[in-house]
């Protein structure tokens, strides 16, 4: 198998069928070998009976239902434990994501001798907030994870099959797939790509779900806030040494100005206000390390397979099927 290529769906009943039809003709003359991986993340719409006929119709269409919506990143990883190609490339449900670039992407990953290659969008046919949220999440990644500076982390993009082997077995409840890339390689590259108008319907993701994407990104996968919050603890802790001593300073020296009655209240209120305020910002930190921390002891699982359809020997493995409720 030469390539396989994961595509997380939901909401995109009506965008299936042309895309699996662009793939294929795209890739059927150039004598590709190929699977499609279509992962059903409980998707509210007719999605699944798609998936299931179009299942019948060929039989490398591999089509998994999920029980519930675990979430883009979780659906992506259940797709990687059944990619049996040497290639594995992960694509958007709504066409957004040129298959004429999947070639592109597979001849880059050769020329540049990476081990995964993303495709960047000159043009990004979001919504003003996503794209101001995605360049926020891209240089903070530079900070958590190491991303090199000027890559974009697309989530249309190629991967070796080794680091797929590397990644899929992560046993979090929540991951994030650029994050644990970024854990096992640098040897990443980029090329530009089409950025096309969505097909039909309209985007799921919302702006709750981008805010959750930054969190799976800041607390999962490094504990550089964690150093945040000792920098600005030691910096107000500084900050009320230096005003103690001021406050010590001016009542020795200028003990006429110094009324008992009313001085030291604008002061000391603005002091509690940013020490509480400071506090419940660490603590909010602390507890988001905390909980994720307890699910990942207390094993939540990370996915749950209802159906597959053509999966045949291609079944998921390592330890973390051990939570997997499948068929």
């Amino acid at each position: 198998m030469d390539l396989s290529i994961v595509i997380p769906v939901y909401g995109s009943a009506d965008c299936l069928e042309p895309l699996i039809s662009s793939i294929i003709s795209t890739l059927q003359p150039l004598g590709t070998s190929c699977e499609i991986i279509l992962v059903n993340d409980n998707s509210p719409d007719r999605s699944w009976d798609v998936i299931s006929a179009l299942c019948r119709r060929d039989p490398r269409i591999i089509g998994l239902d999920l029980r519930k919506n675990f979430g883009q990143d979780s659906a992506i990883l259940t797709g990687f434990r059944f990619a049996r190609g040497a290639l594995v490339a992960v694509m958007d449900d709504d066409l957004q994501h040129d298959p004429a670039d999947l070639p592109r992407l597979m001849r880059a990953l050769q020329e540049k001798r990476a081990d995964v290659v993303y495709a960047t969008f000159p043009v990004k046919r979001h919504k003003l907030w996503k794209n101001i949220g995605s360049r926020f999440n891209d240089l903070f990644a530079q900070w958590v994870v190491g991303k090199p500076k000027g890559l974009y982390m697309s989530p249309y993009k190629i991967l070796r099959r080794d680091i797929v082997e590397l990644i899929r077995f992560y046993e979090g409840p929540e991951p994030y797939i650029d994050g644990l890339i970024f854990q096992v390689t640098s040897r990443v590259a980029q090329i530009r790509a089409n950025h096309n108008v969505r097909f039909a319907g309209r985007s799921n993701f919302t702006f709750a779900k981008s805010v959750a994407t930054w969190a799976r990104l800041a607390f999962s996968f490094s504990v550089s806030p964690l150093r945040i919050v000792t920098a600005l603890g030691f910096f107000l802790a500084s900050i009320g040494l230096i005003l103690t001593a001021l406050v010590a300073a001016y009542r020795i020296f200028y003990p006429s100005r110094f009324n008992i009655y009313e001085a030291g209240w604008t002061s000391l209120m603005v002091a509690l206000l940013l020490i509480g305020g400071a506090q419940m910002f660490f603590l909010g930190i602390l507890g988001e390390y905390v909980g994720r921390t307890y699910l990942a002891a207390s094993r939540k699982p990370q996915t749950a397979i209802a159906k597959t359809i053509n999966a045949g020997e291609a079944t998921p493995t390592g330890d973390s099927q051990k939570s997997i409720a499948e068929q």
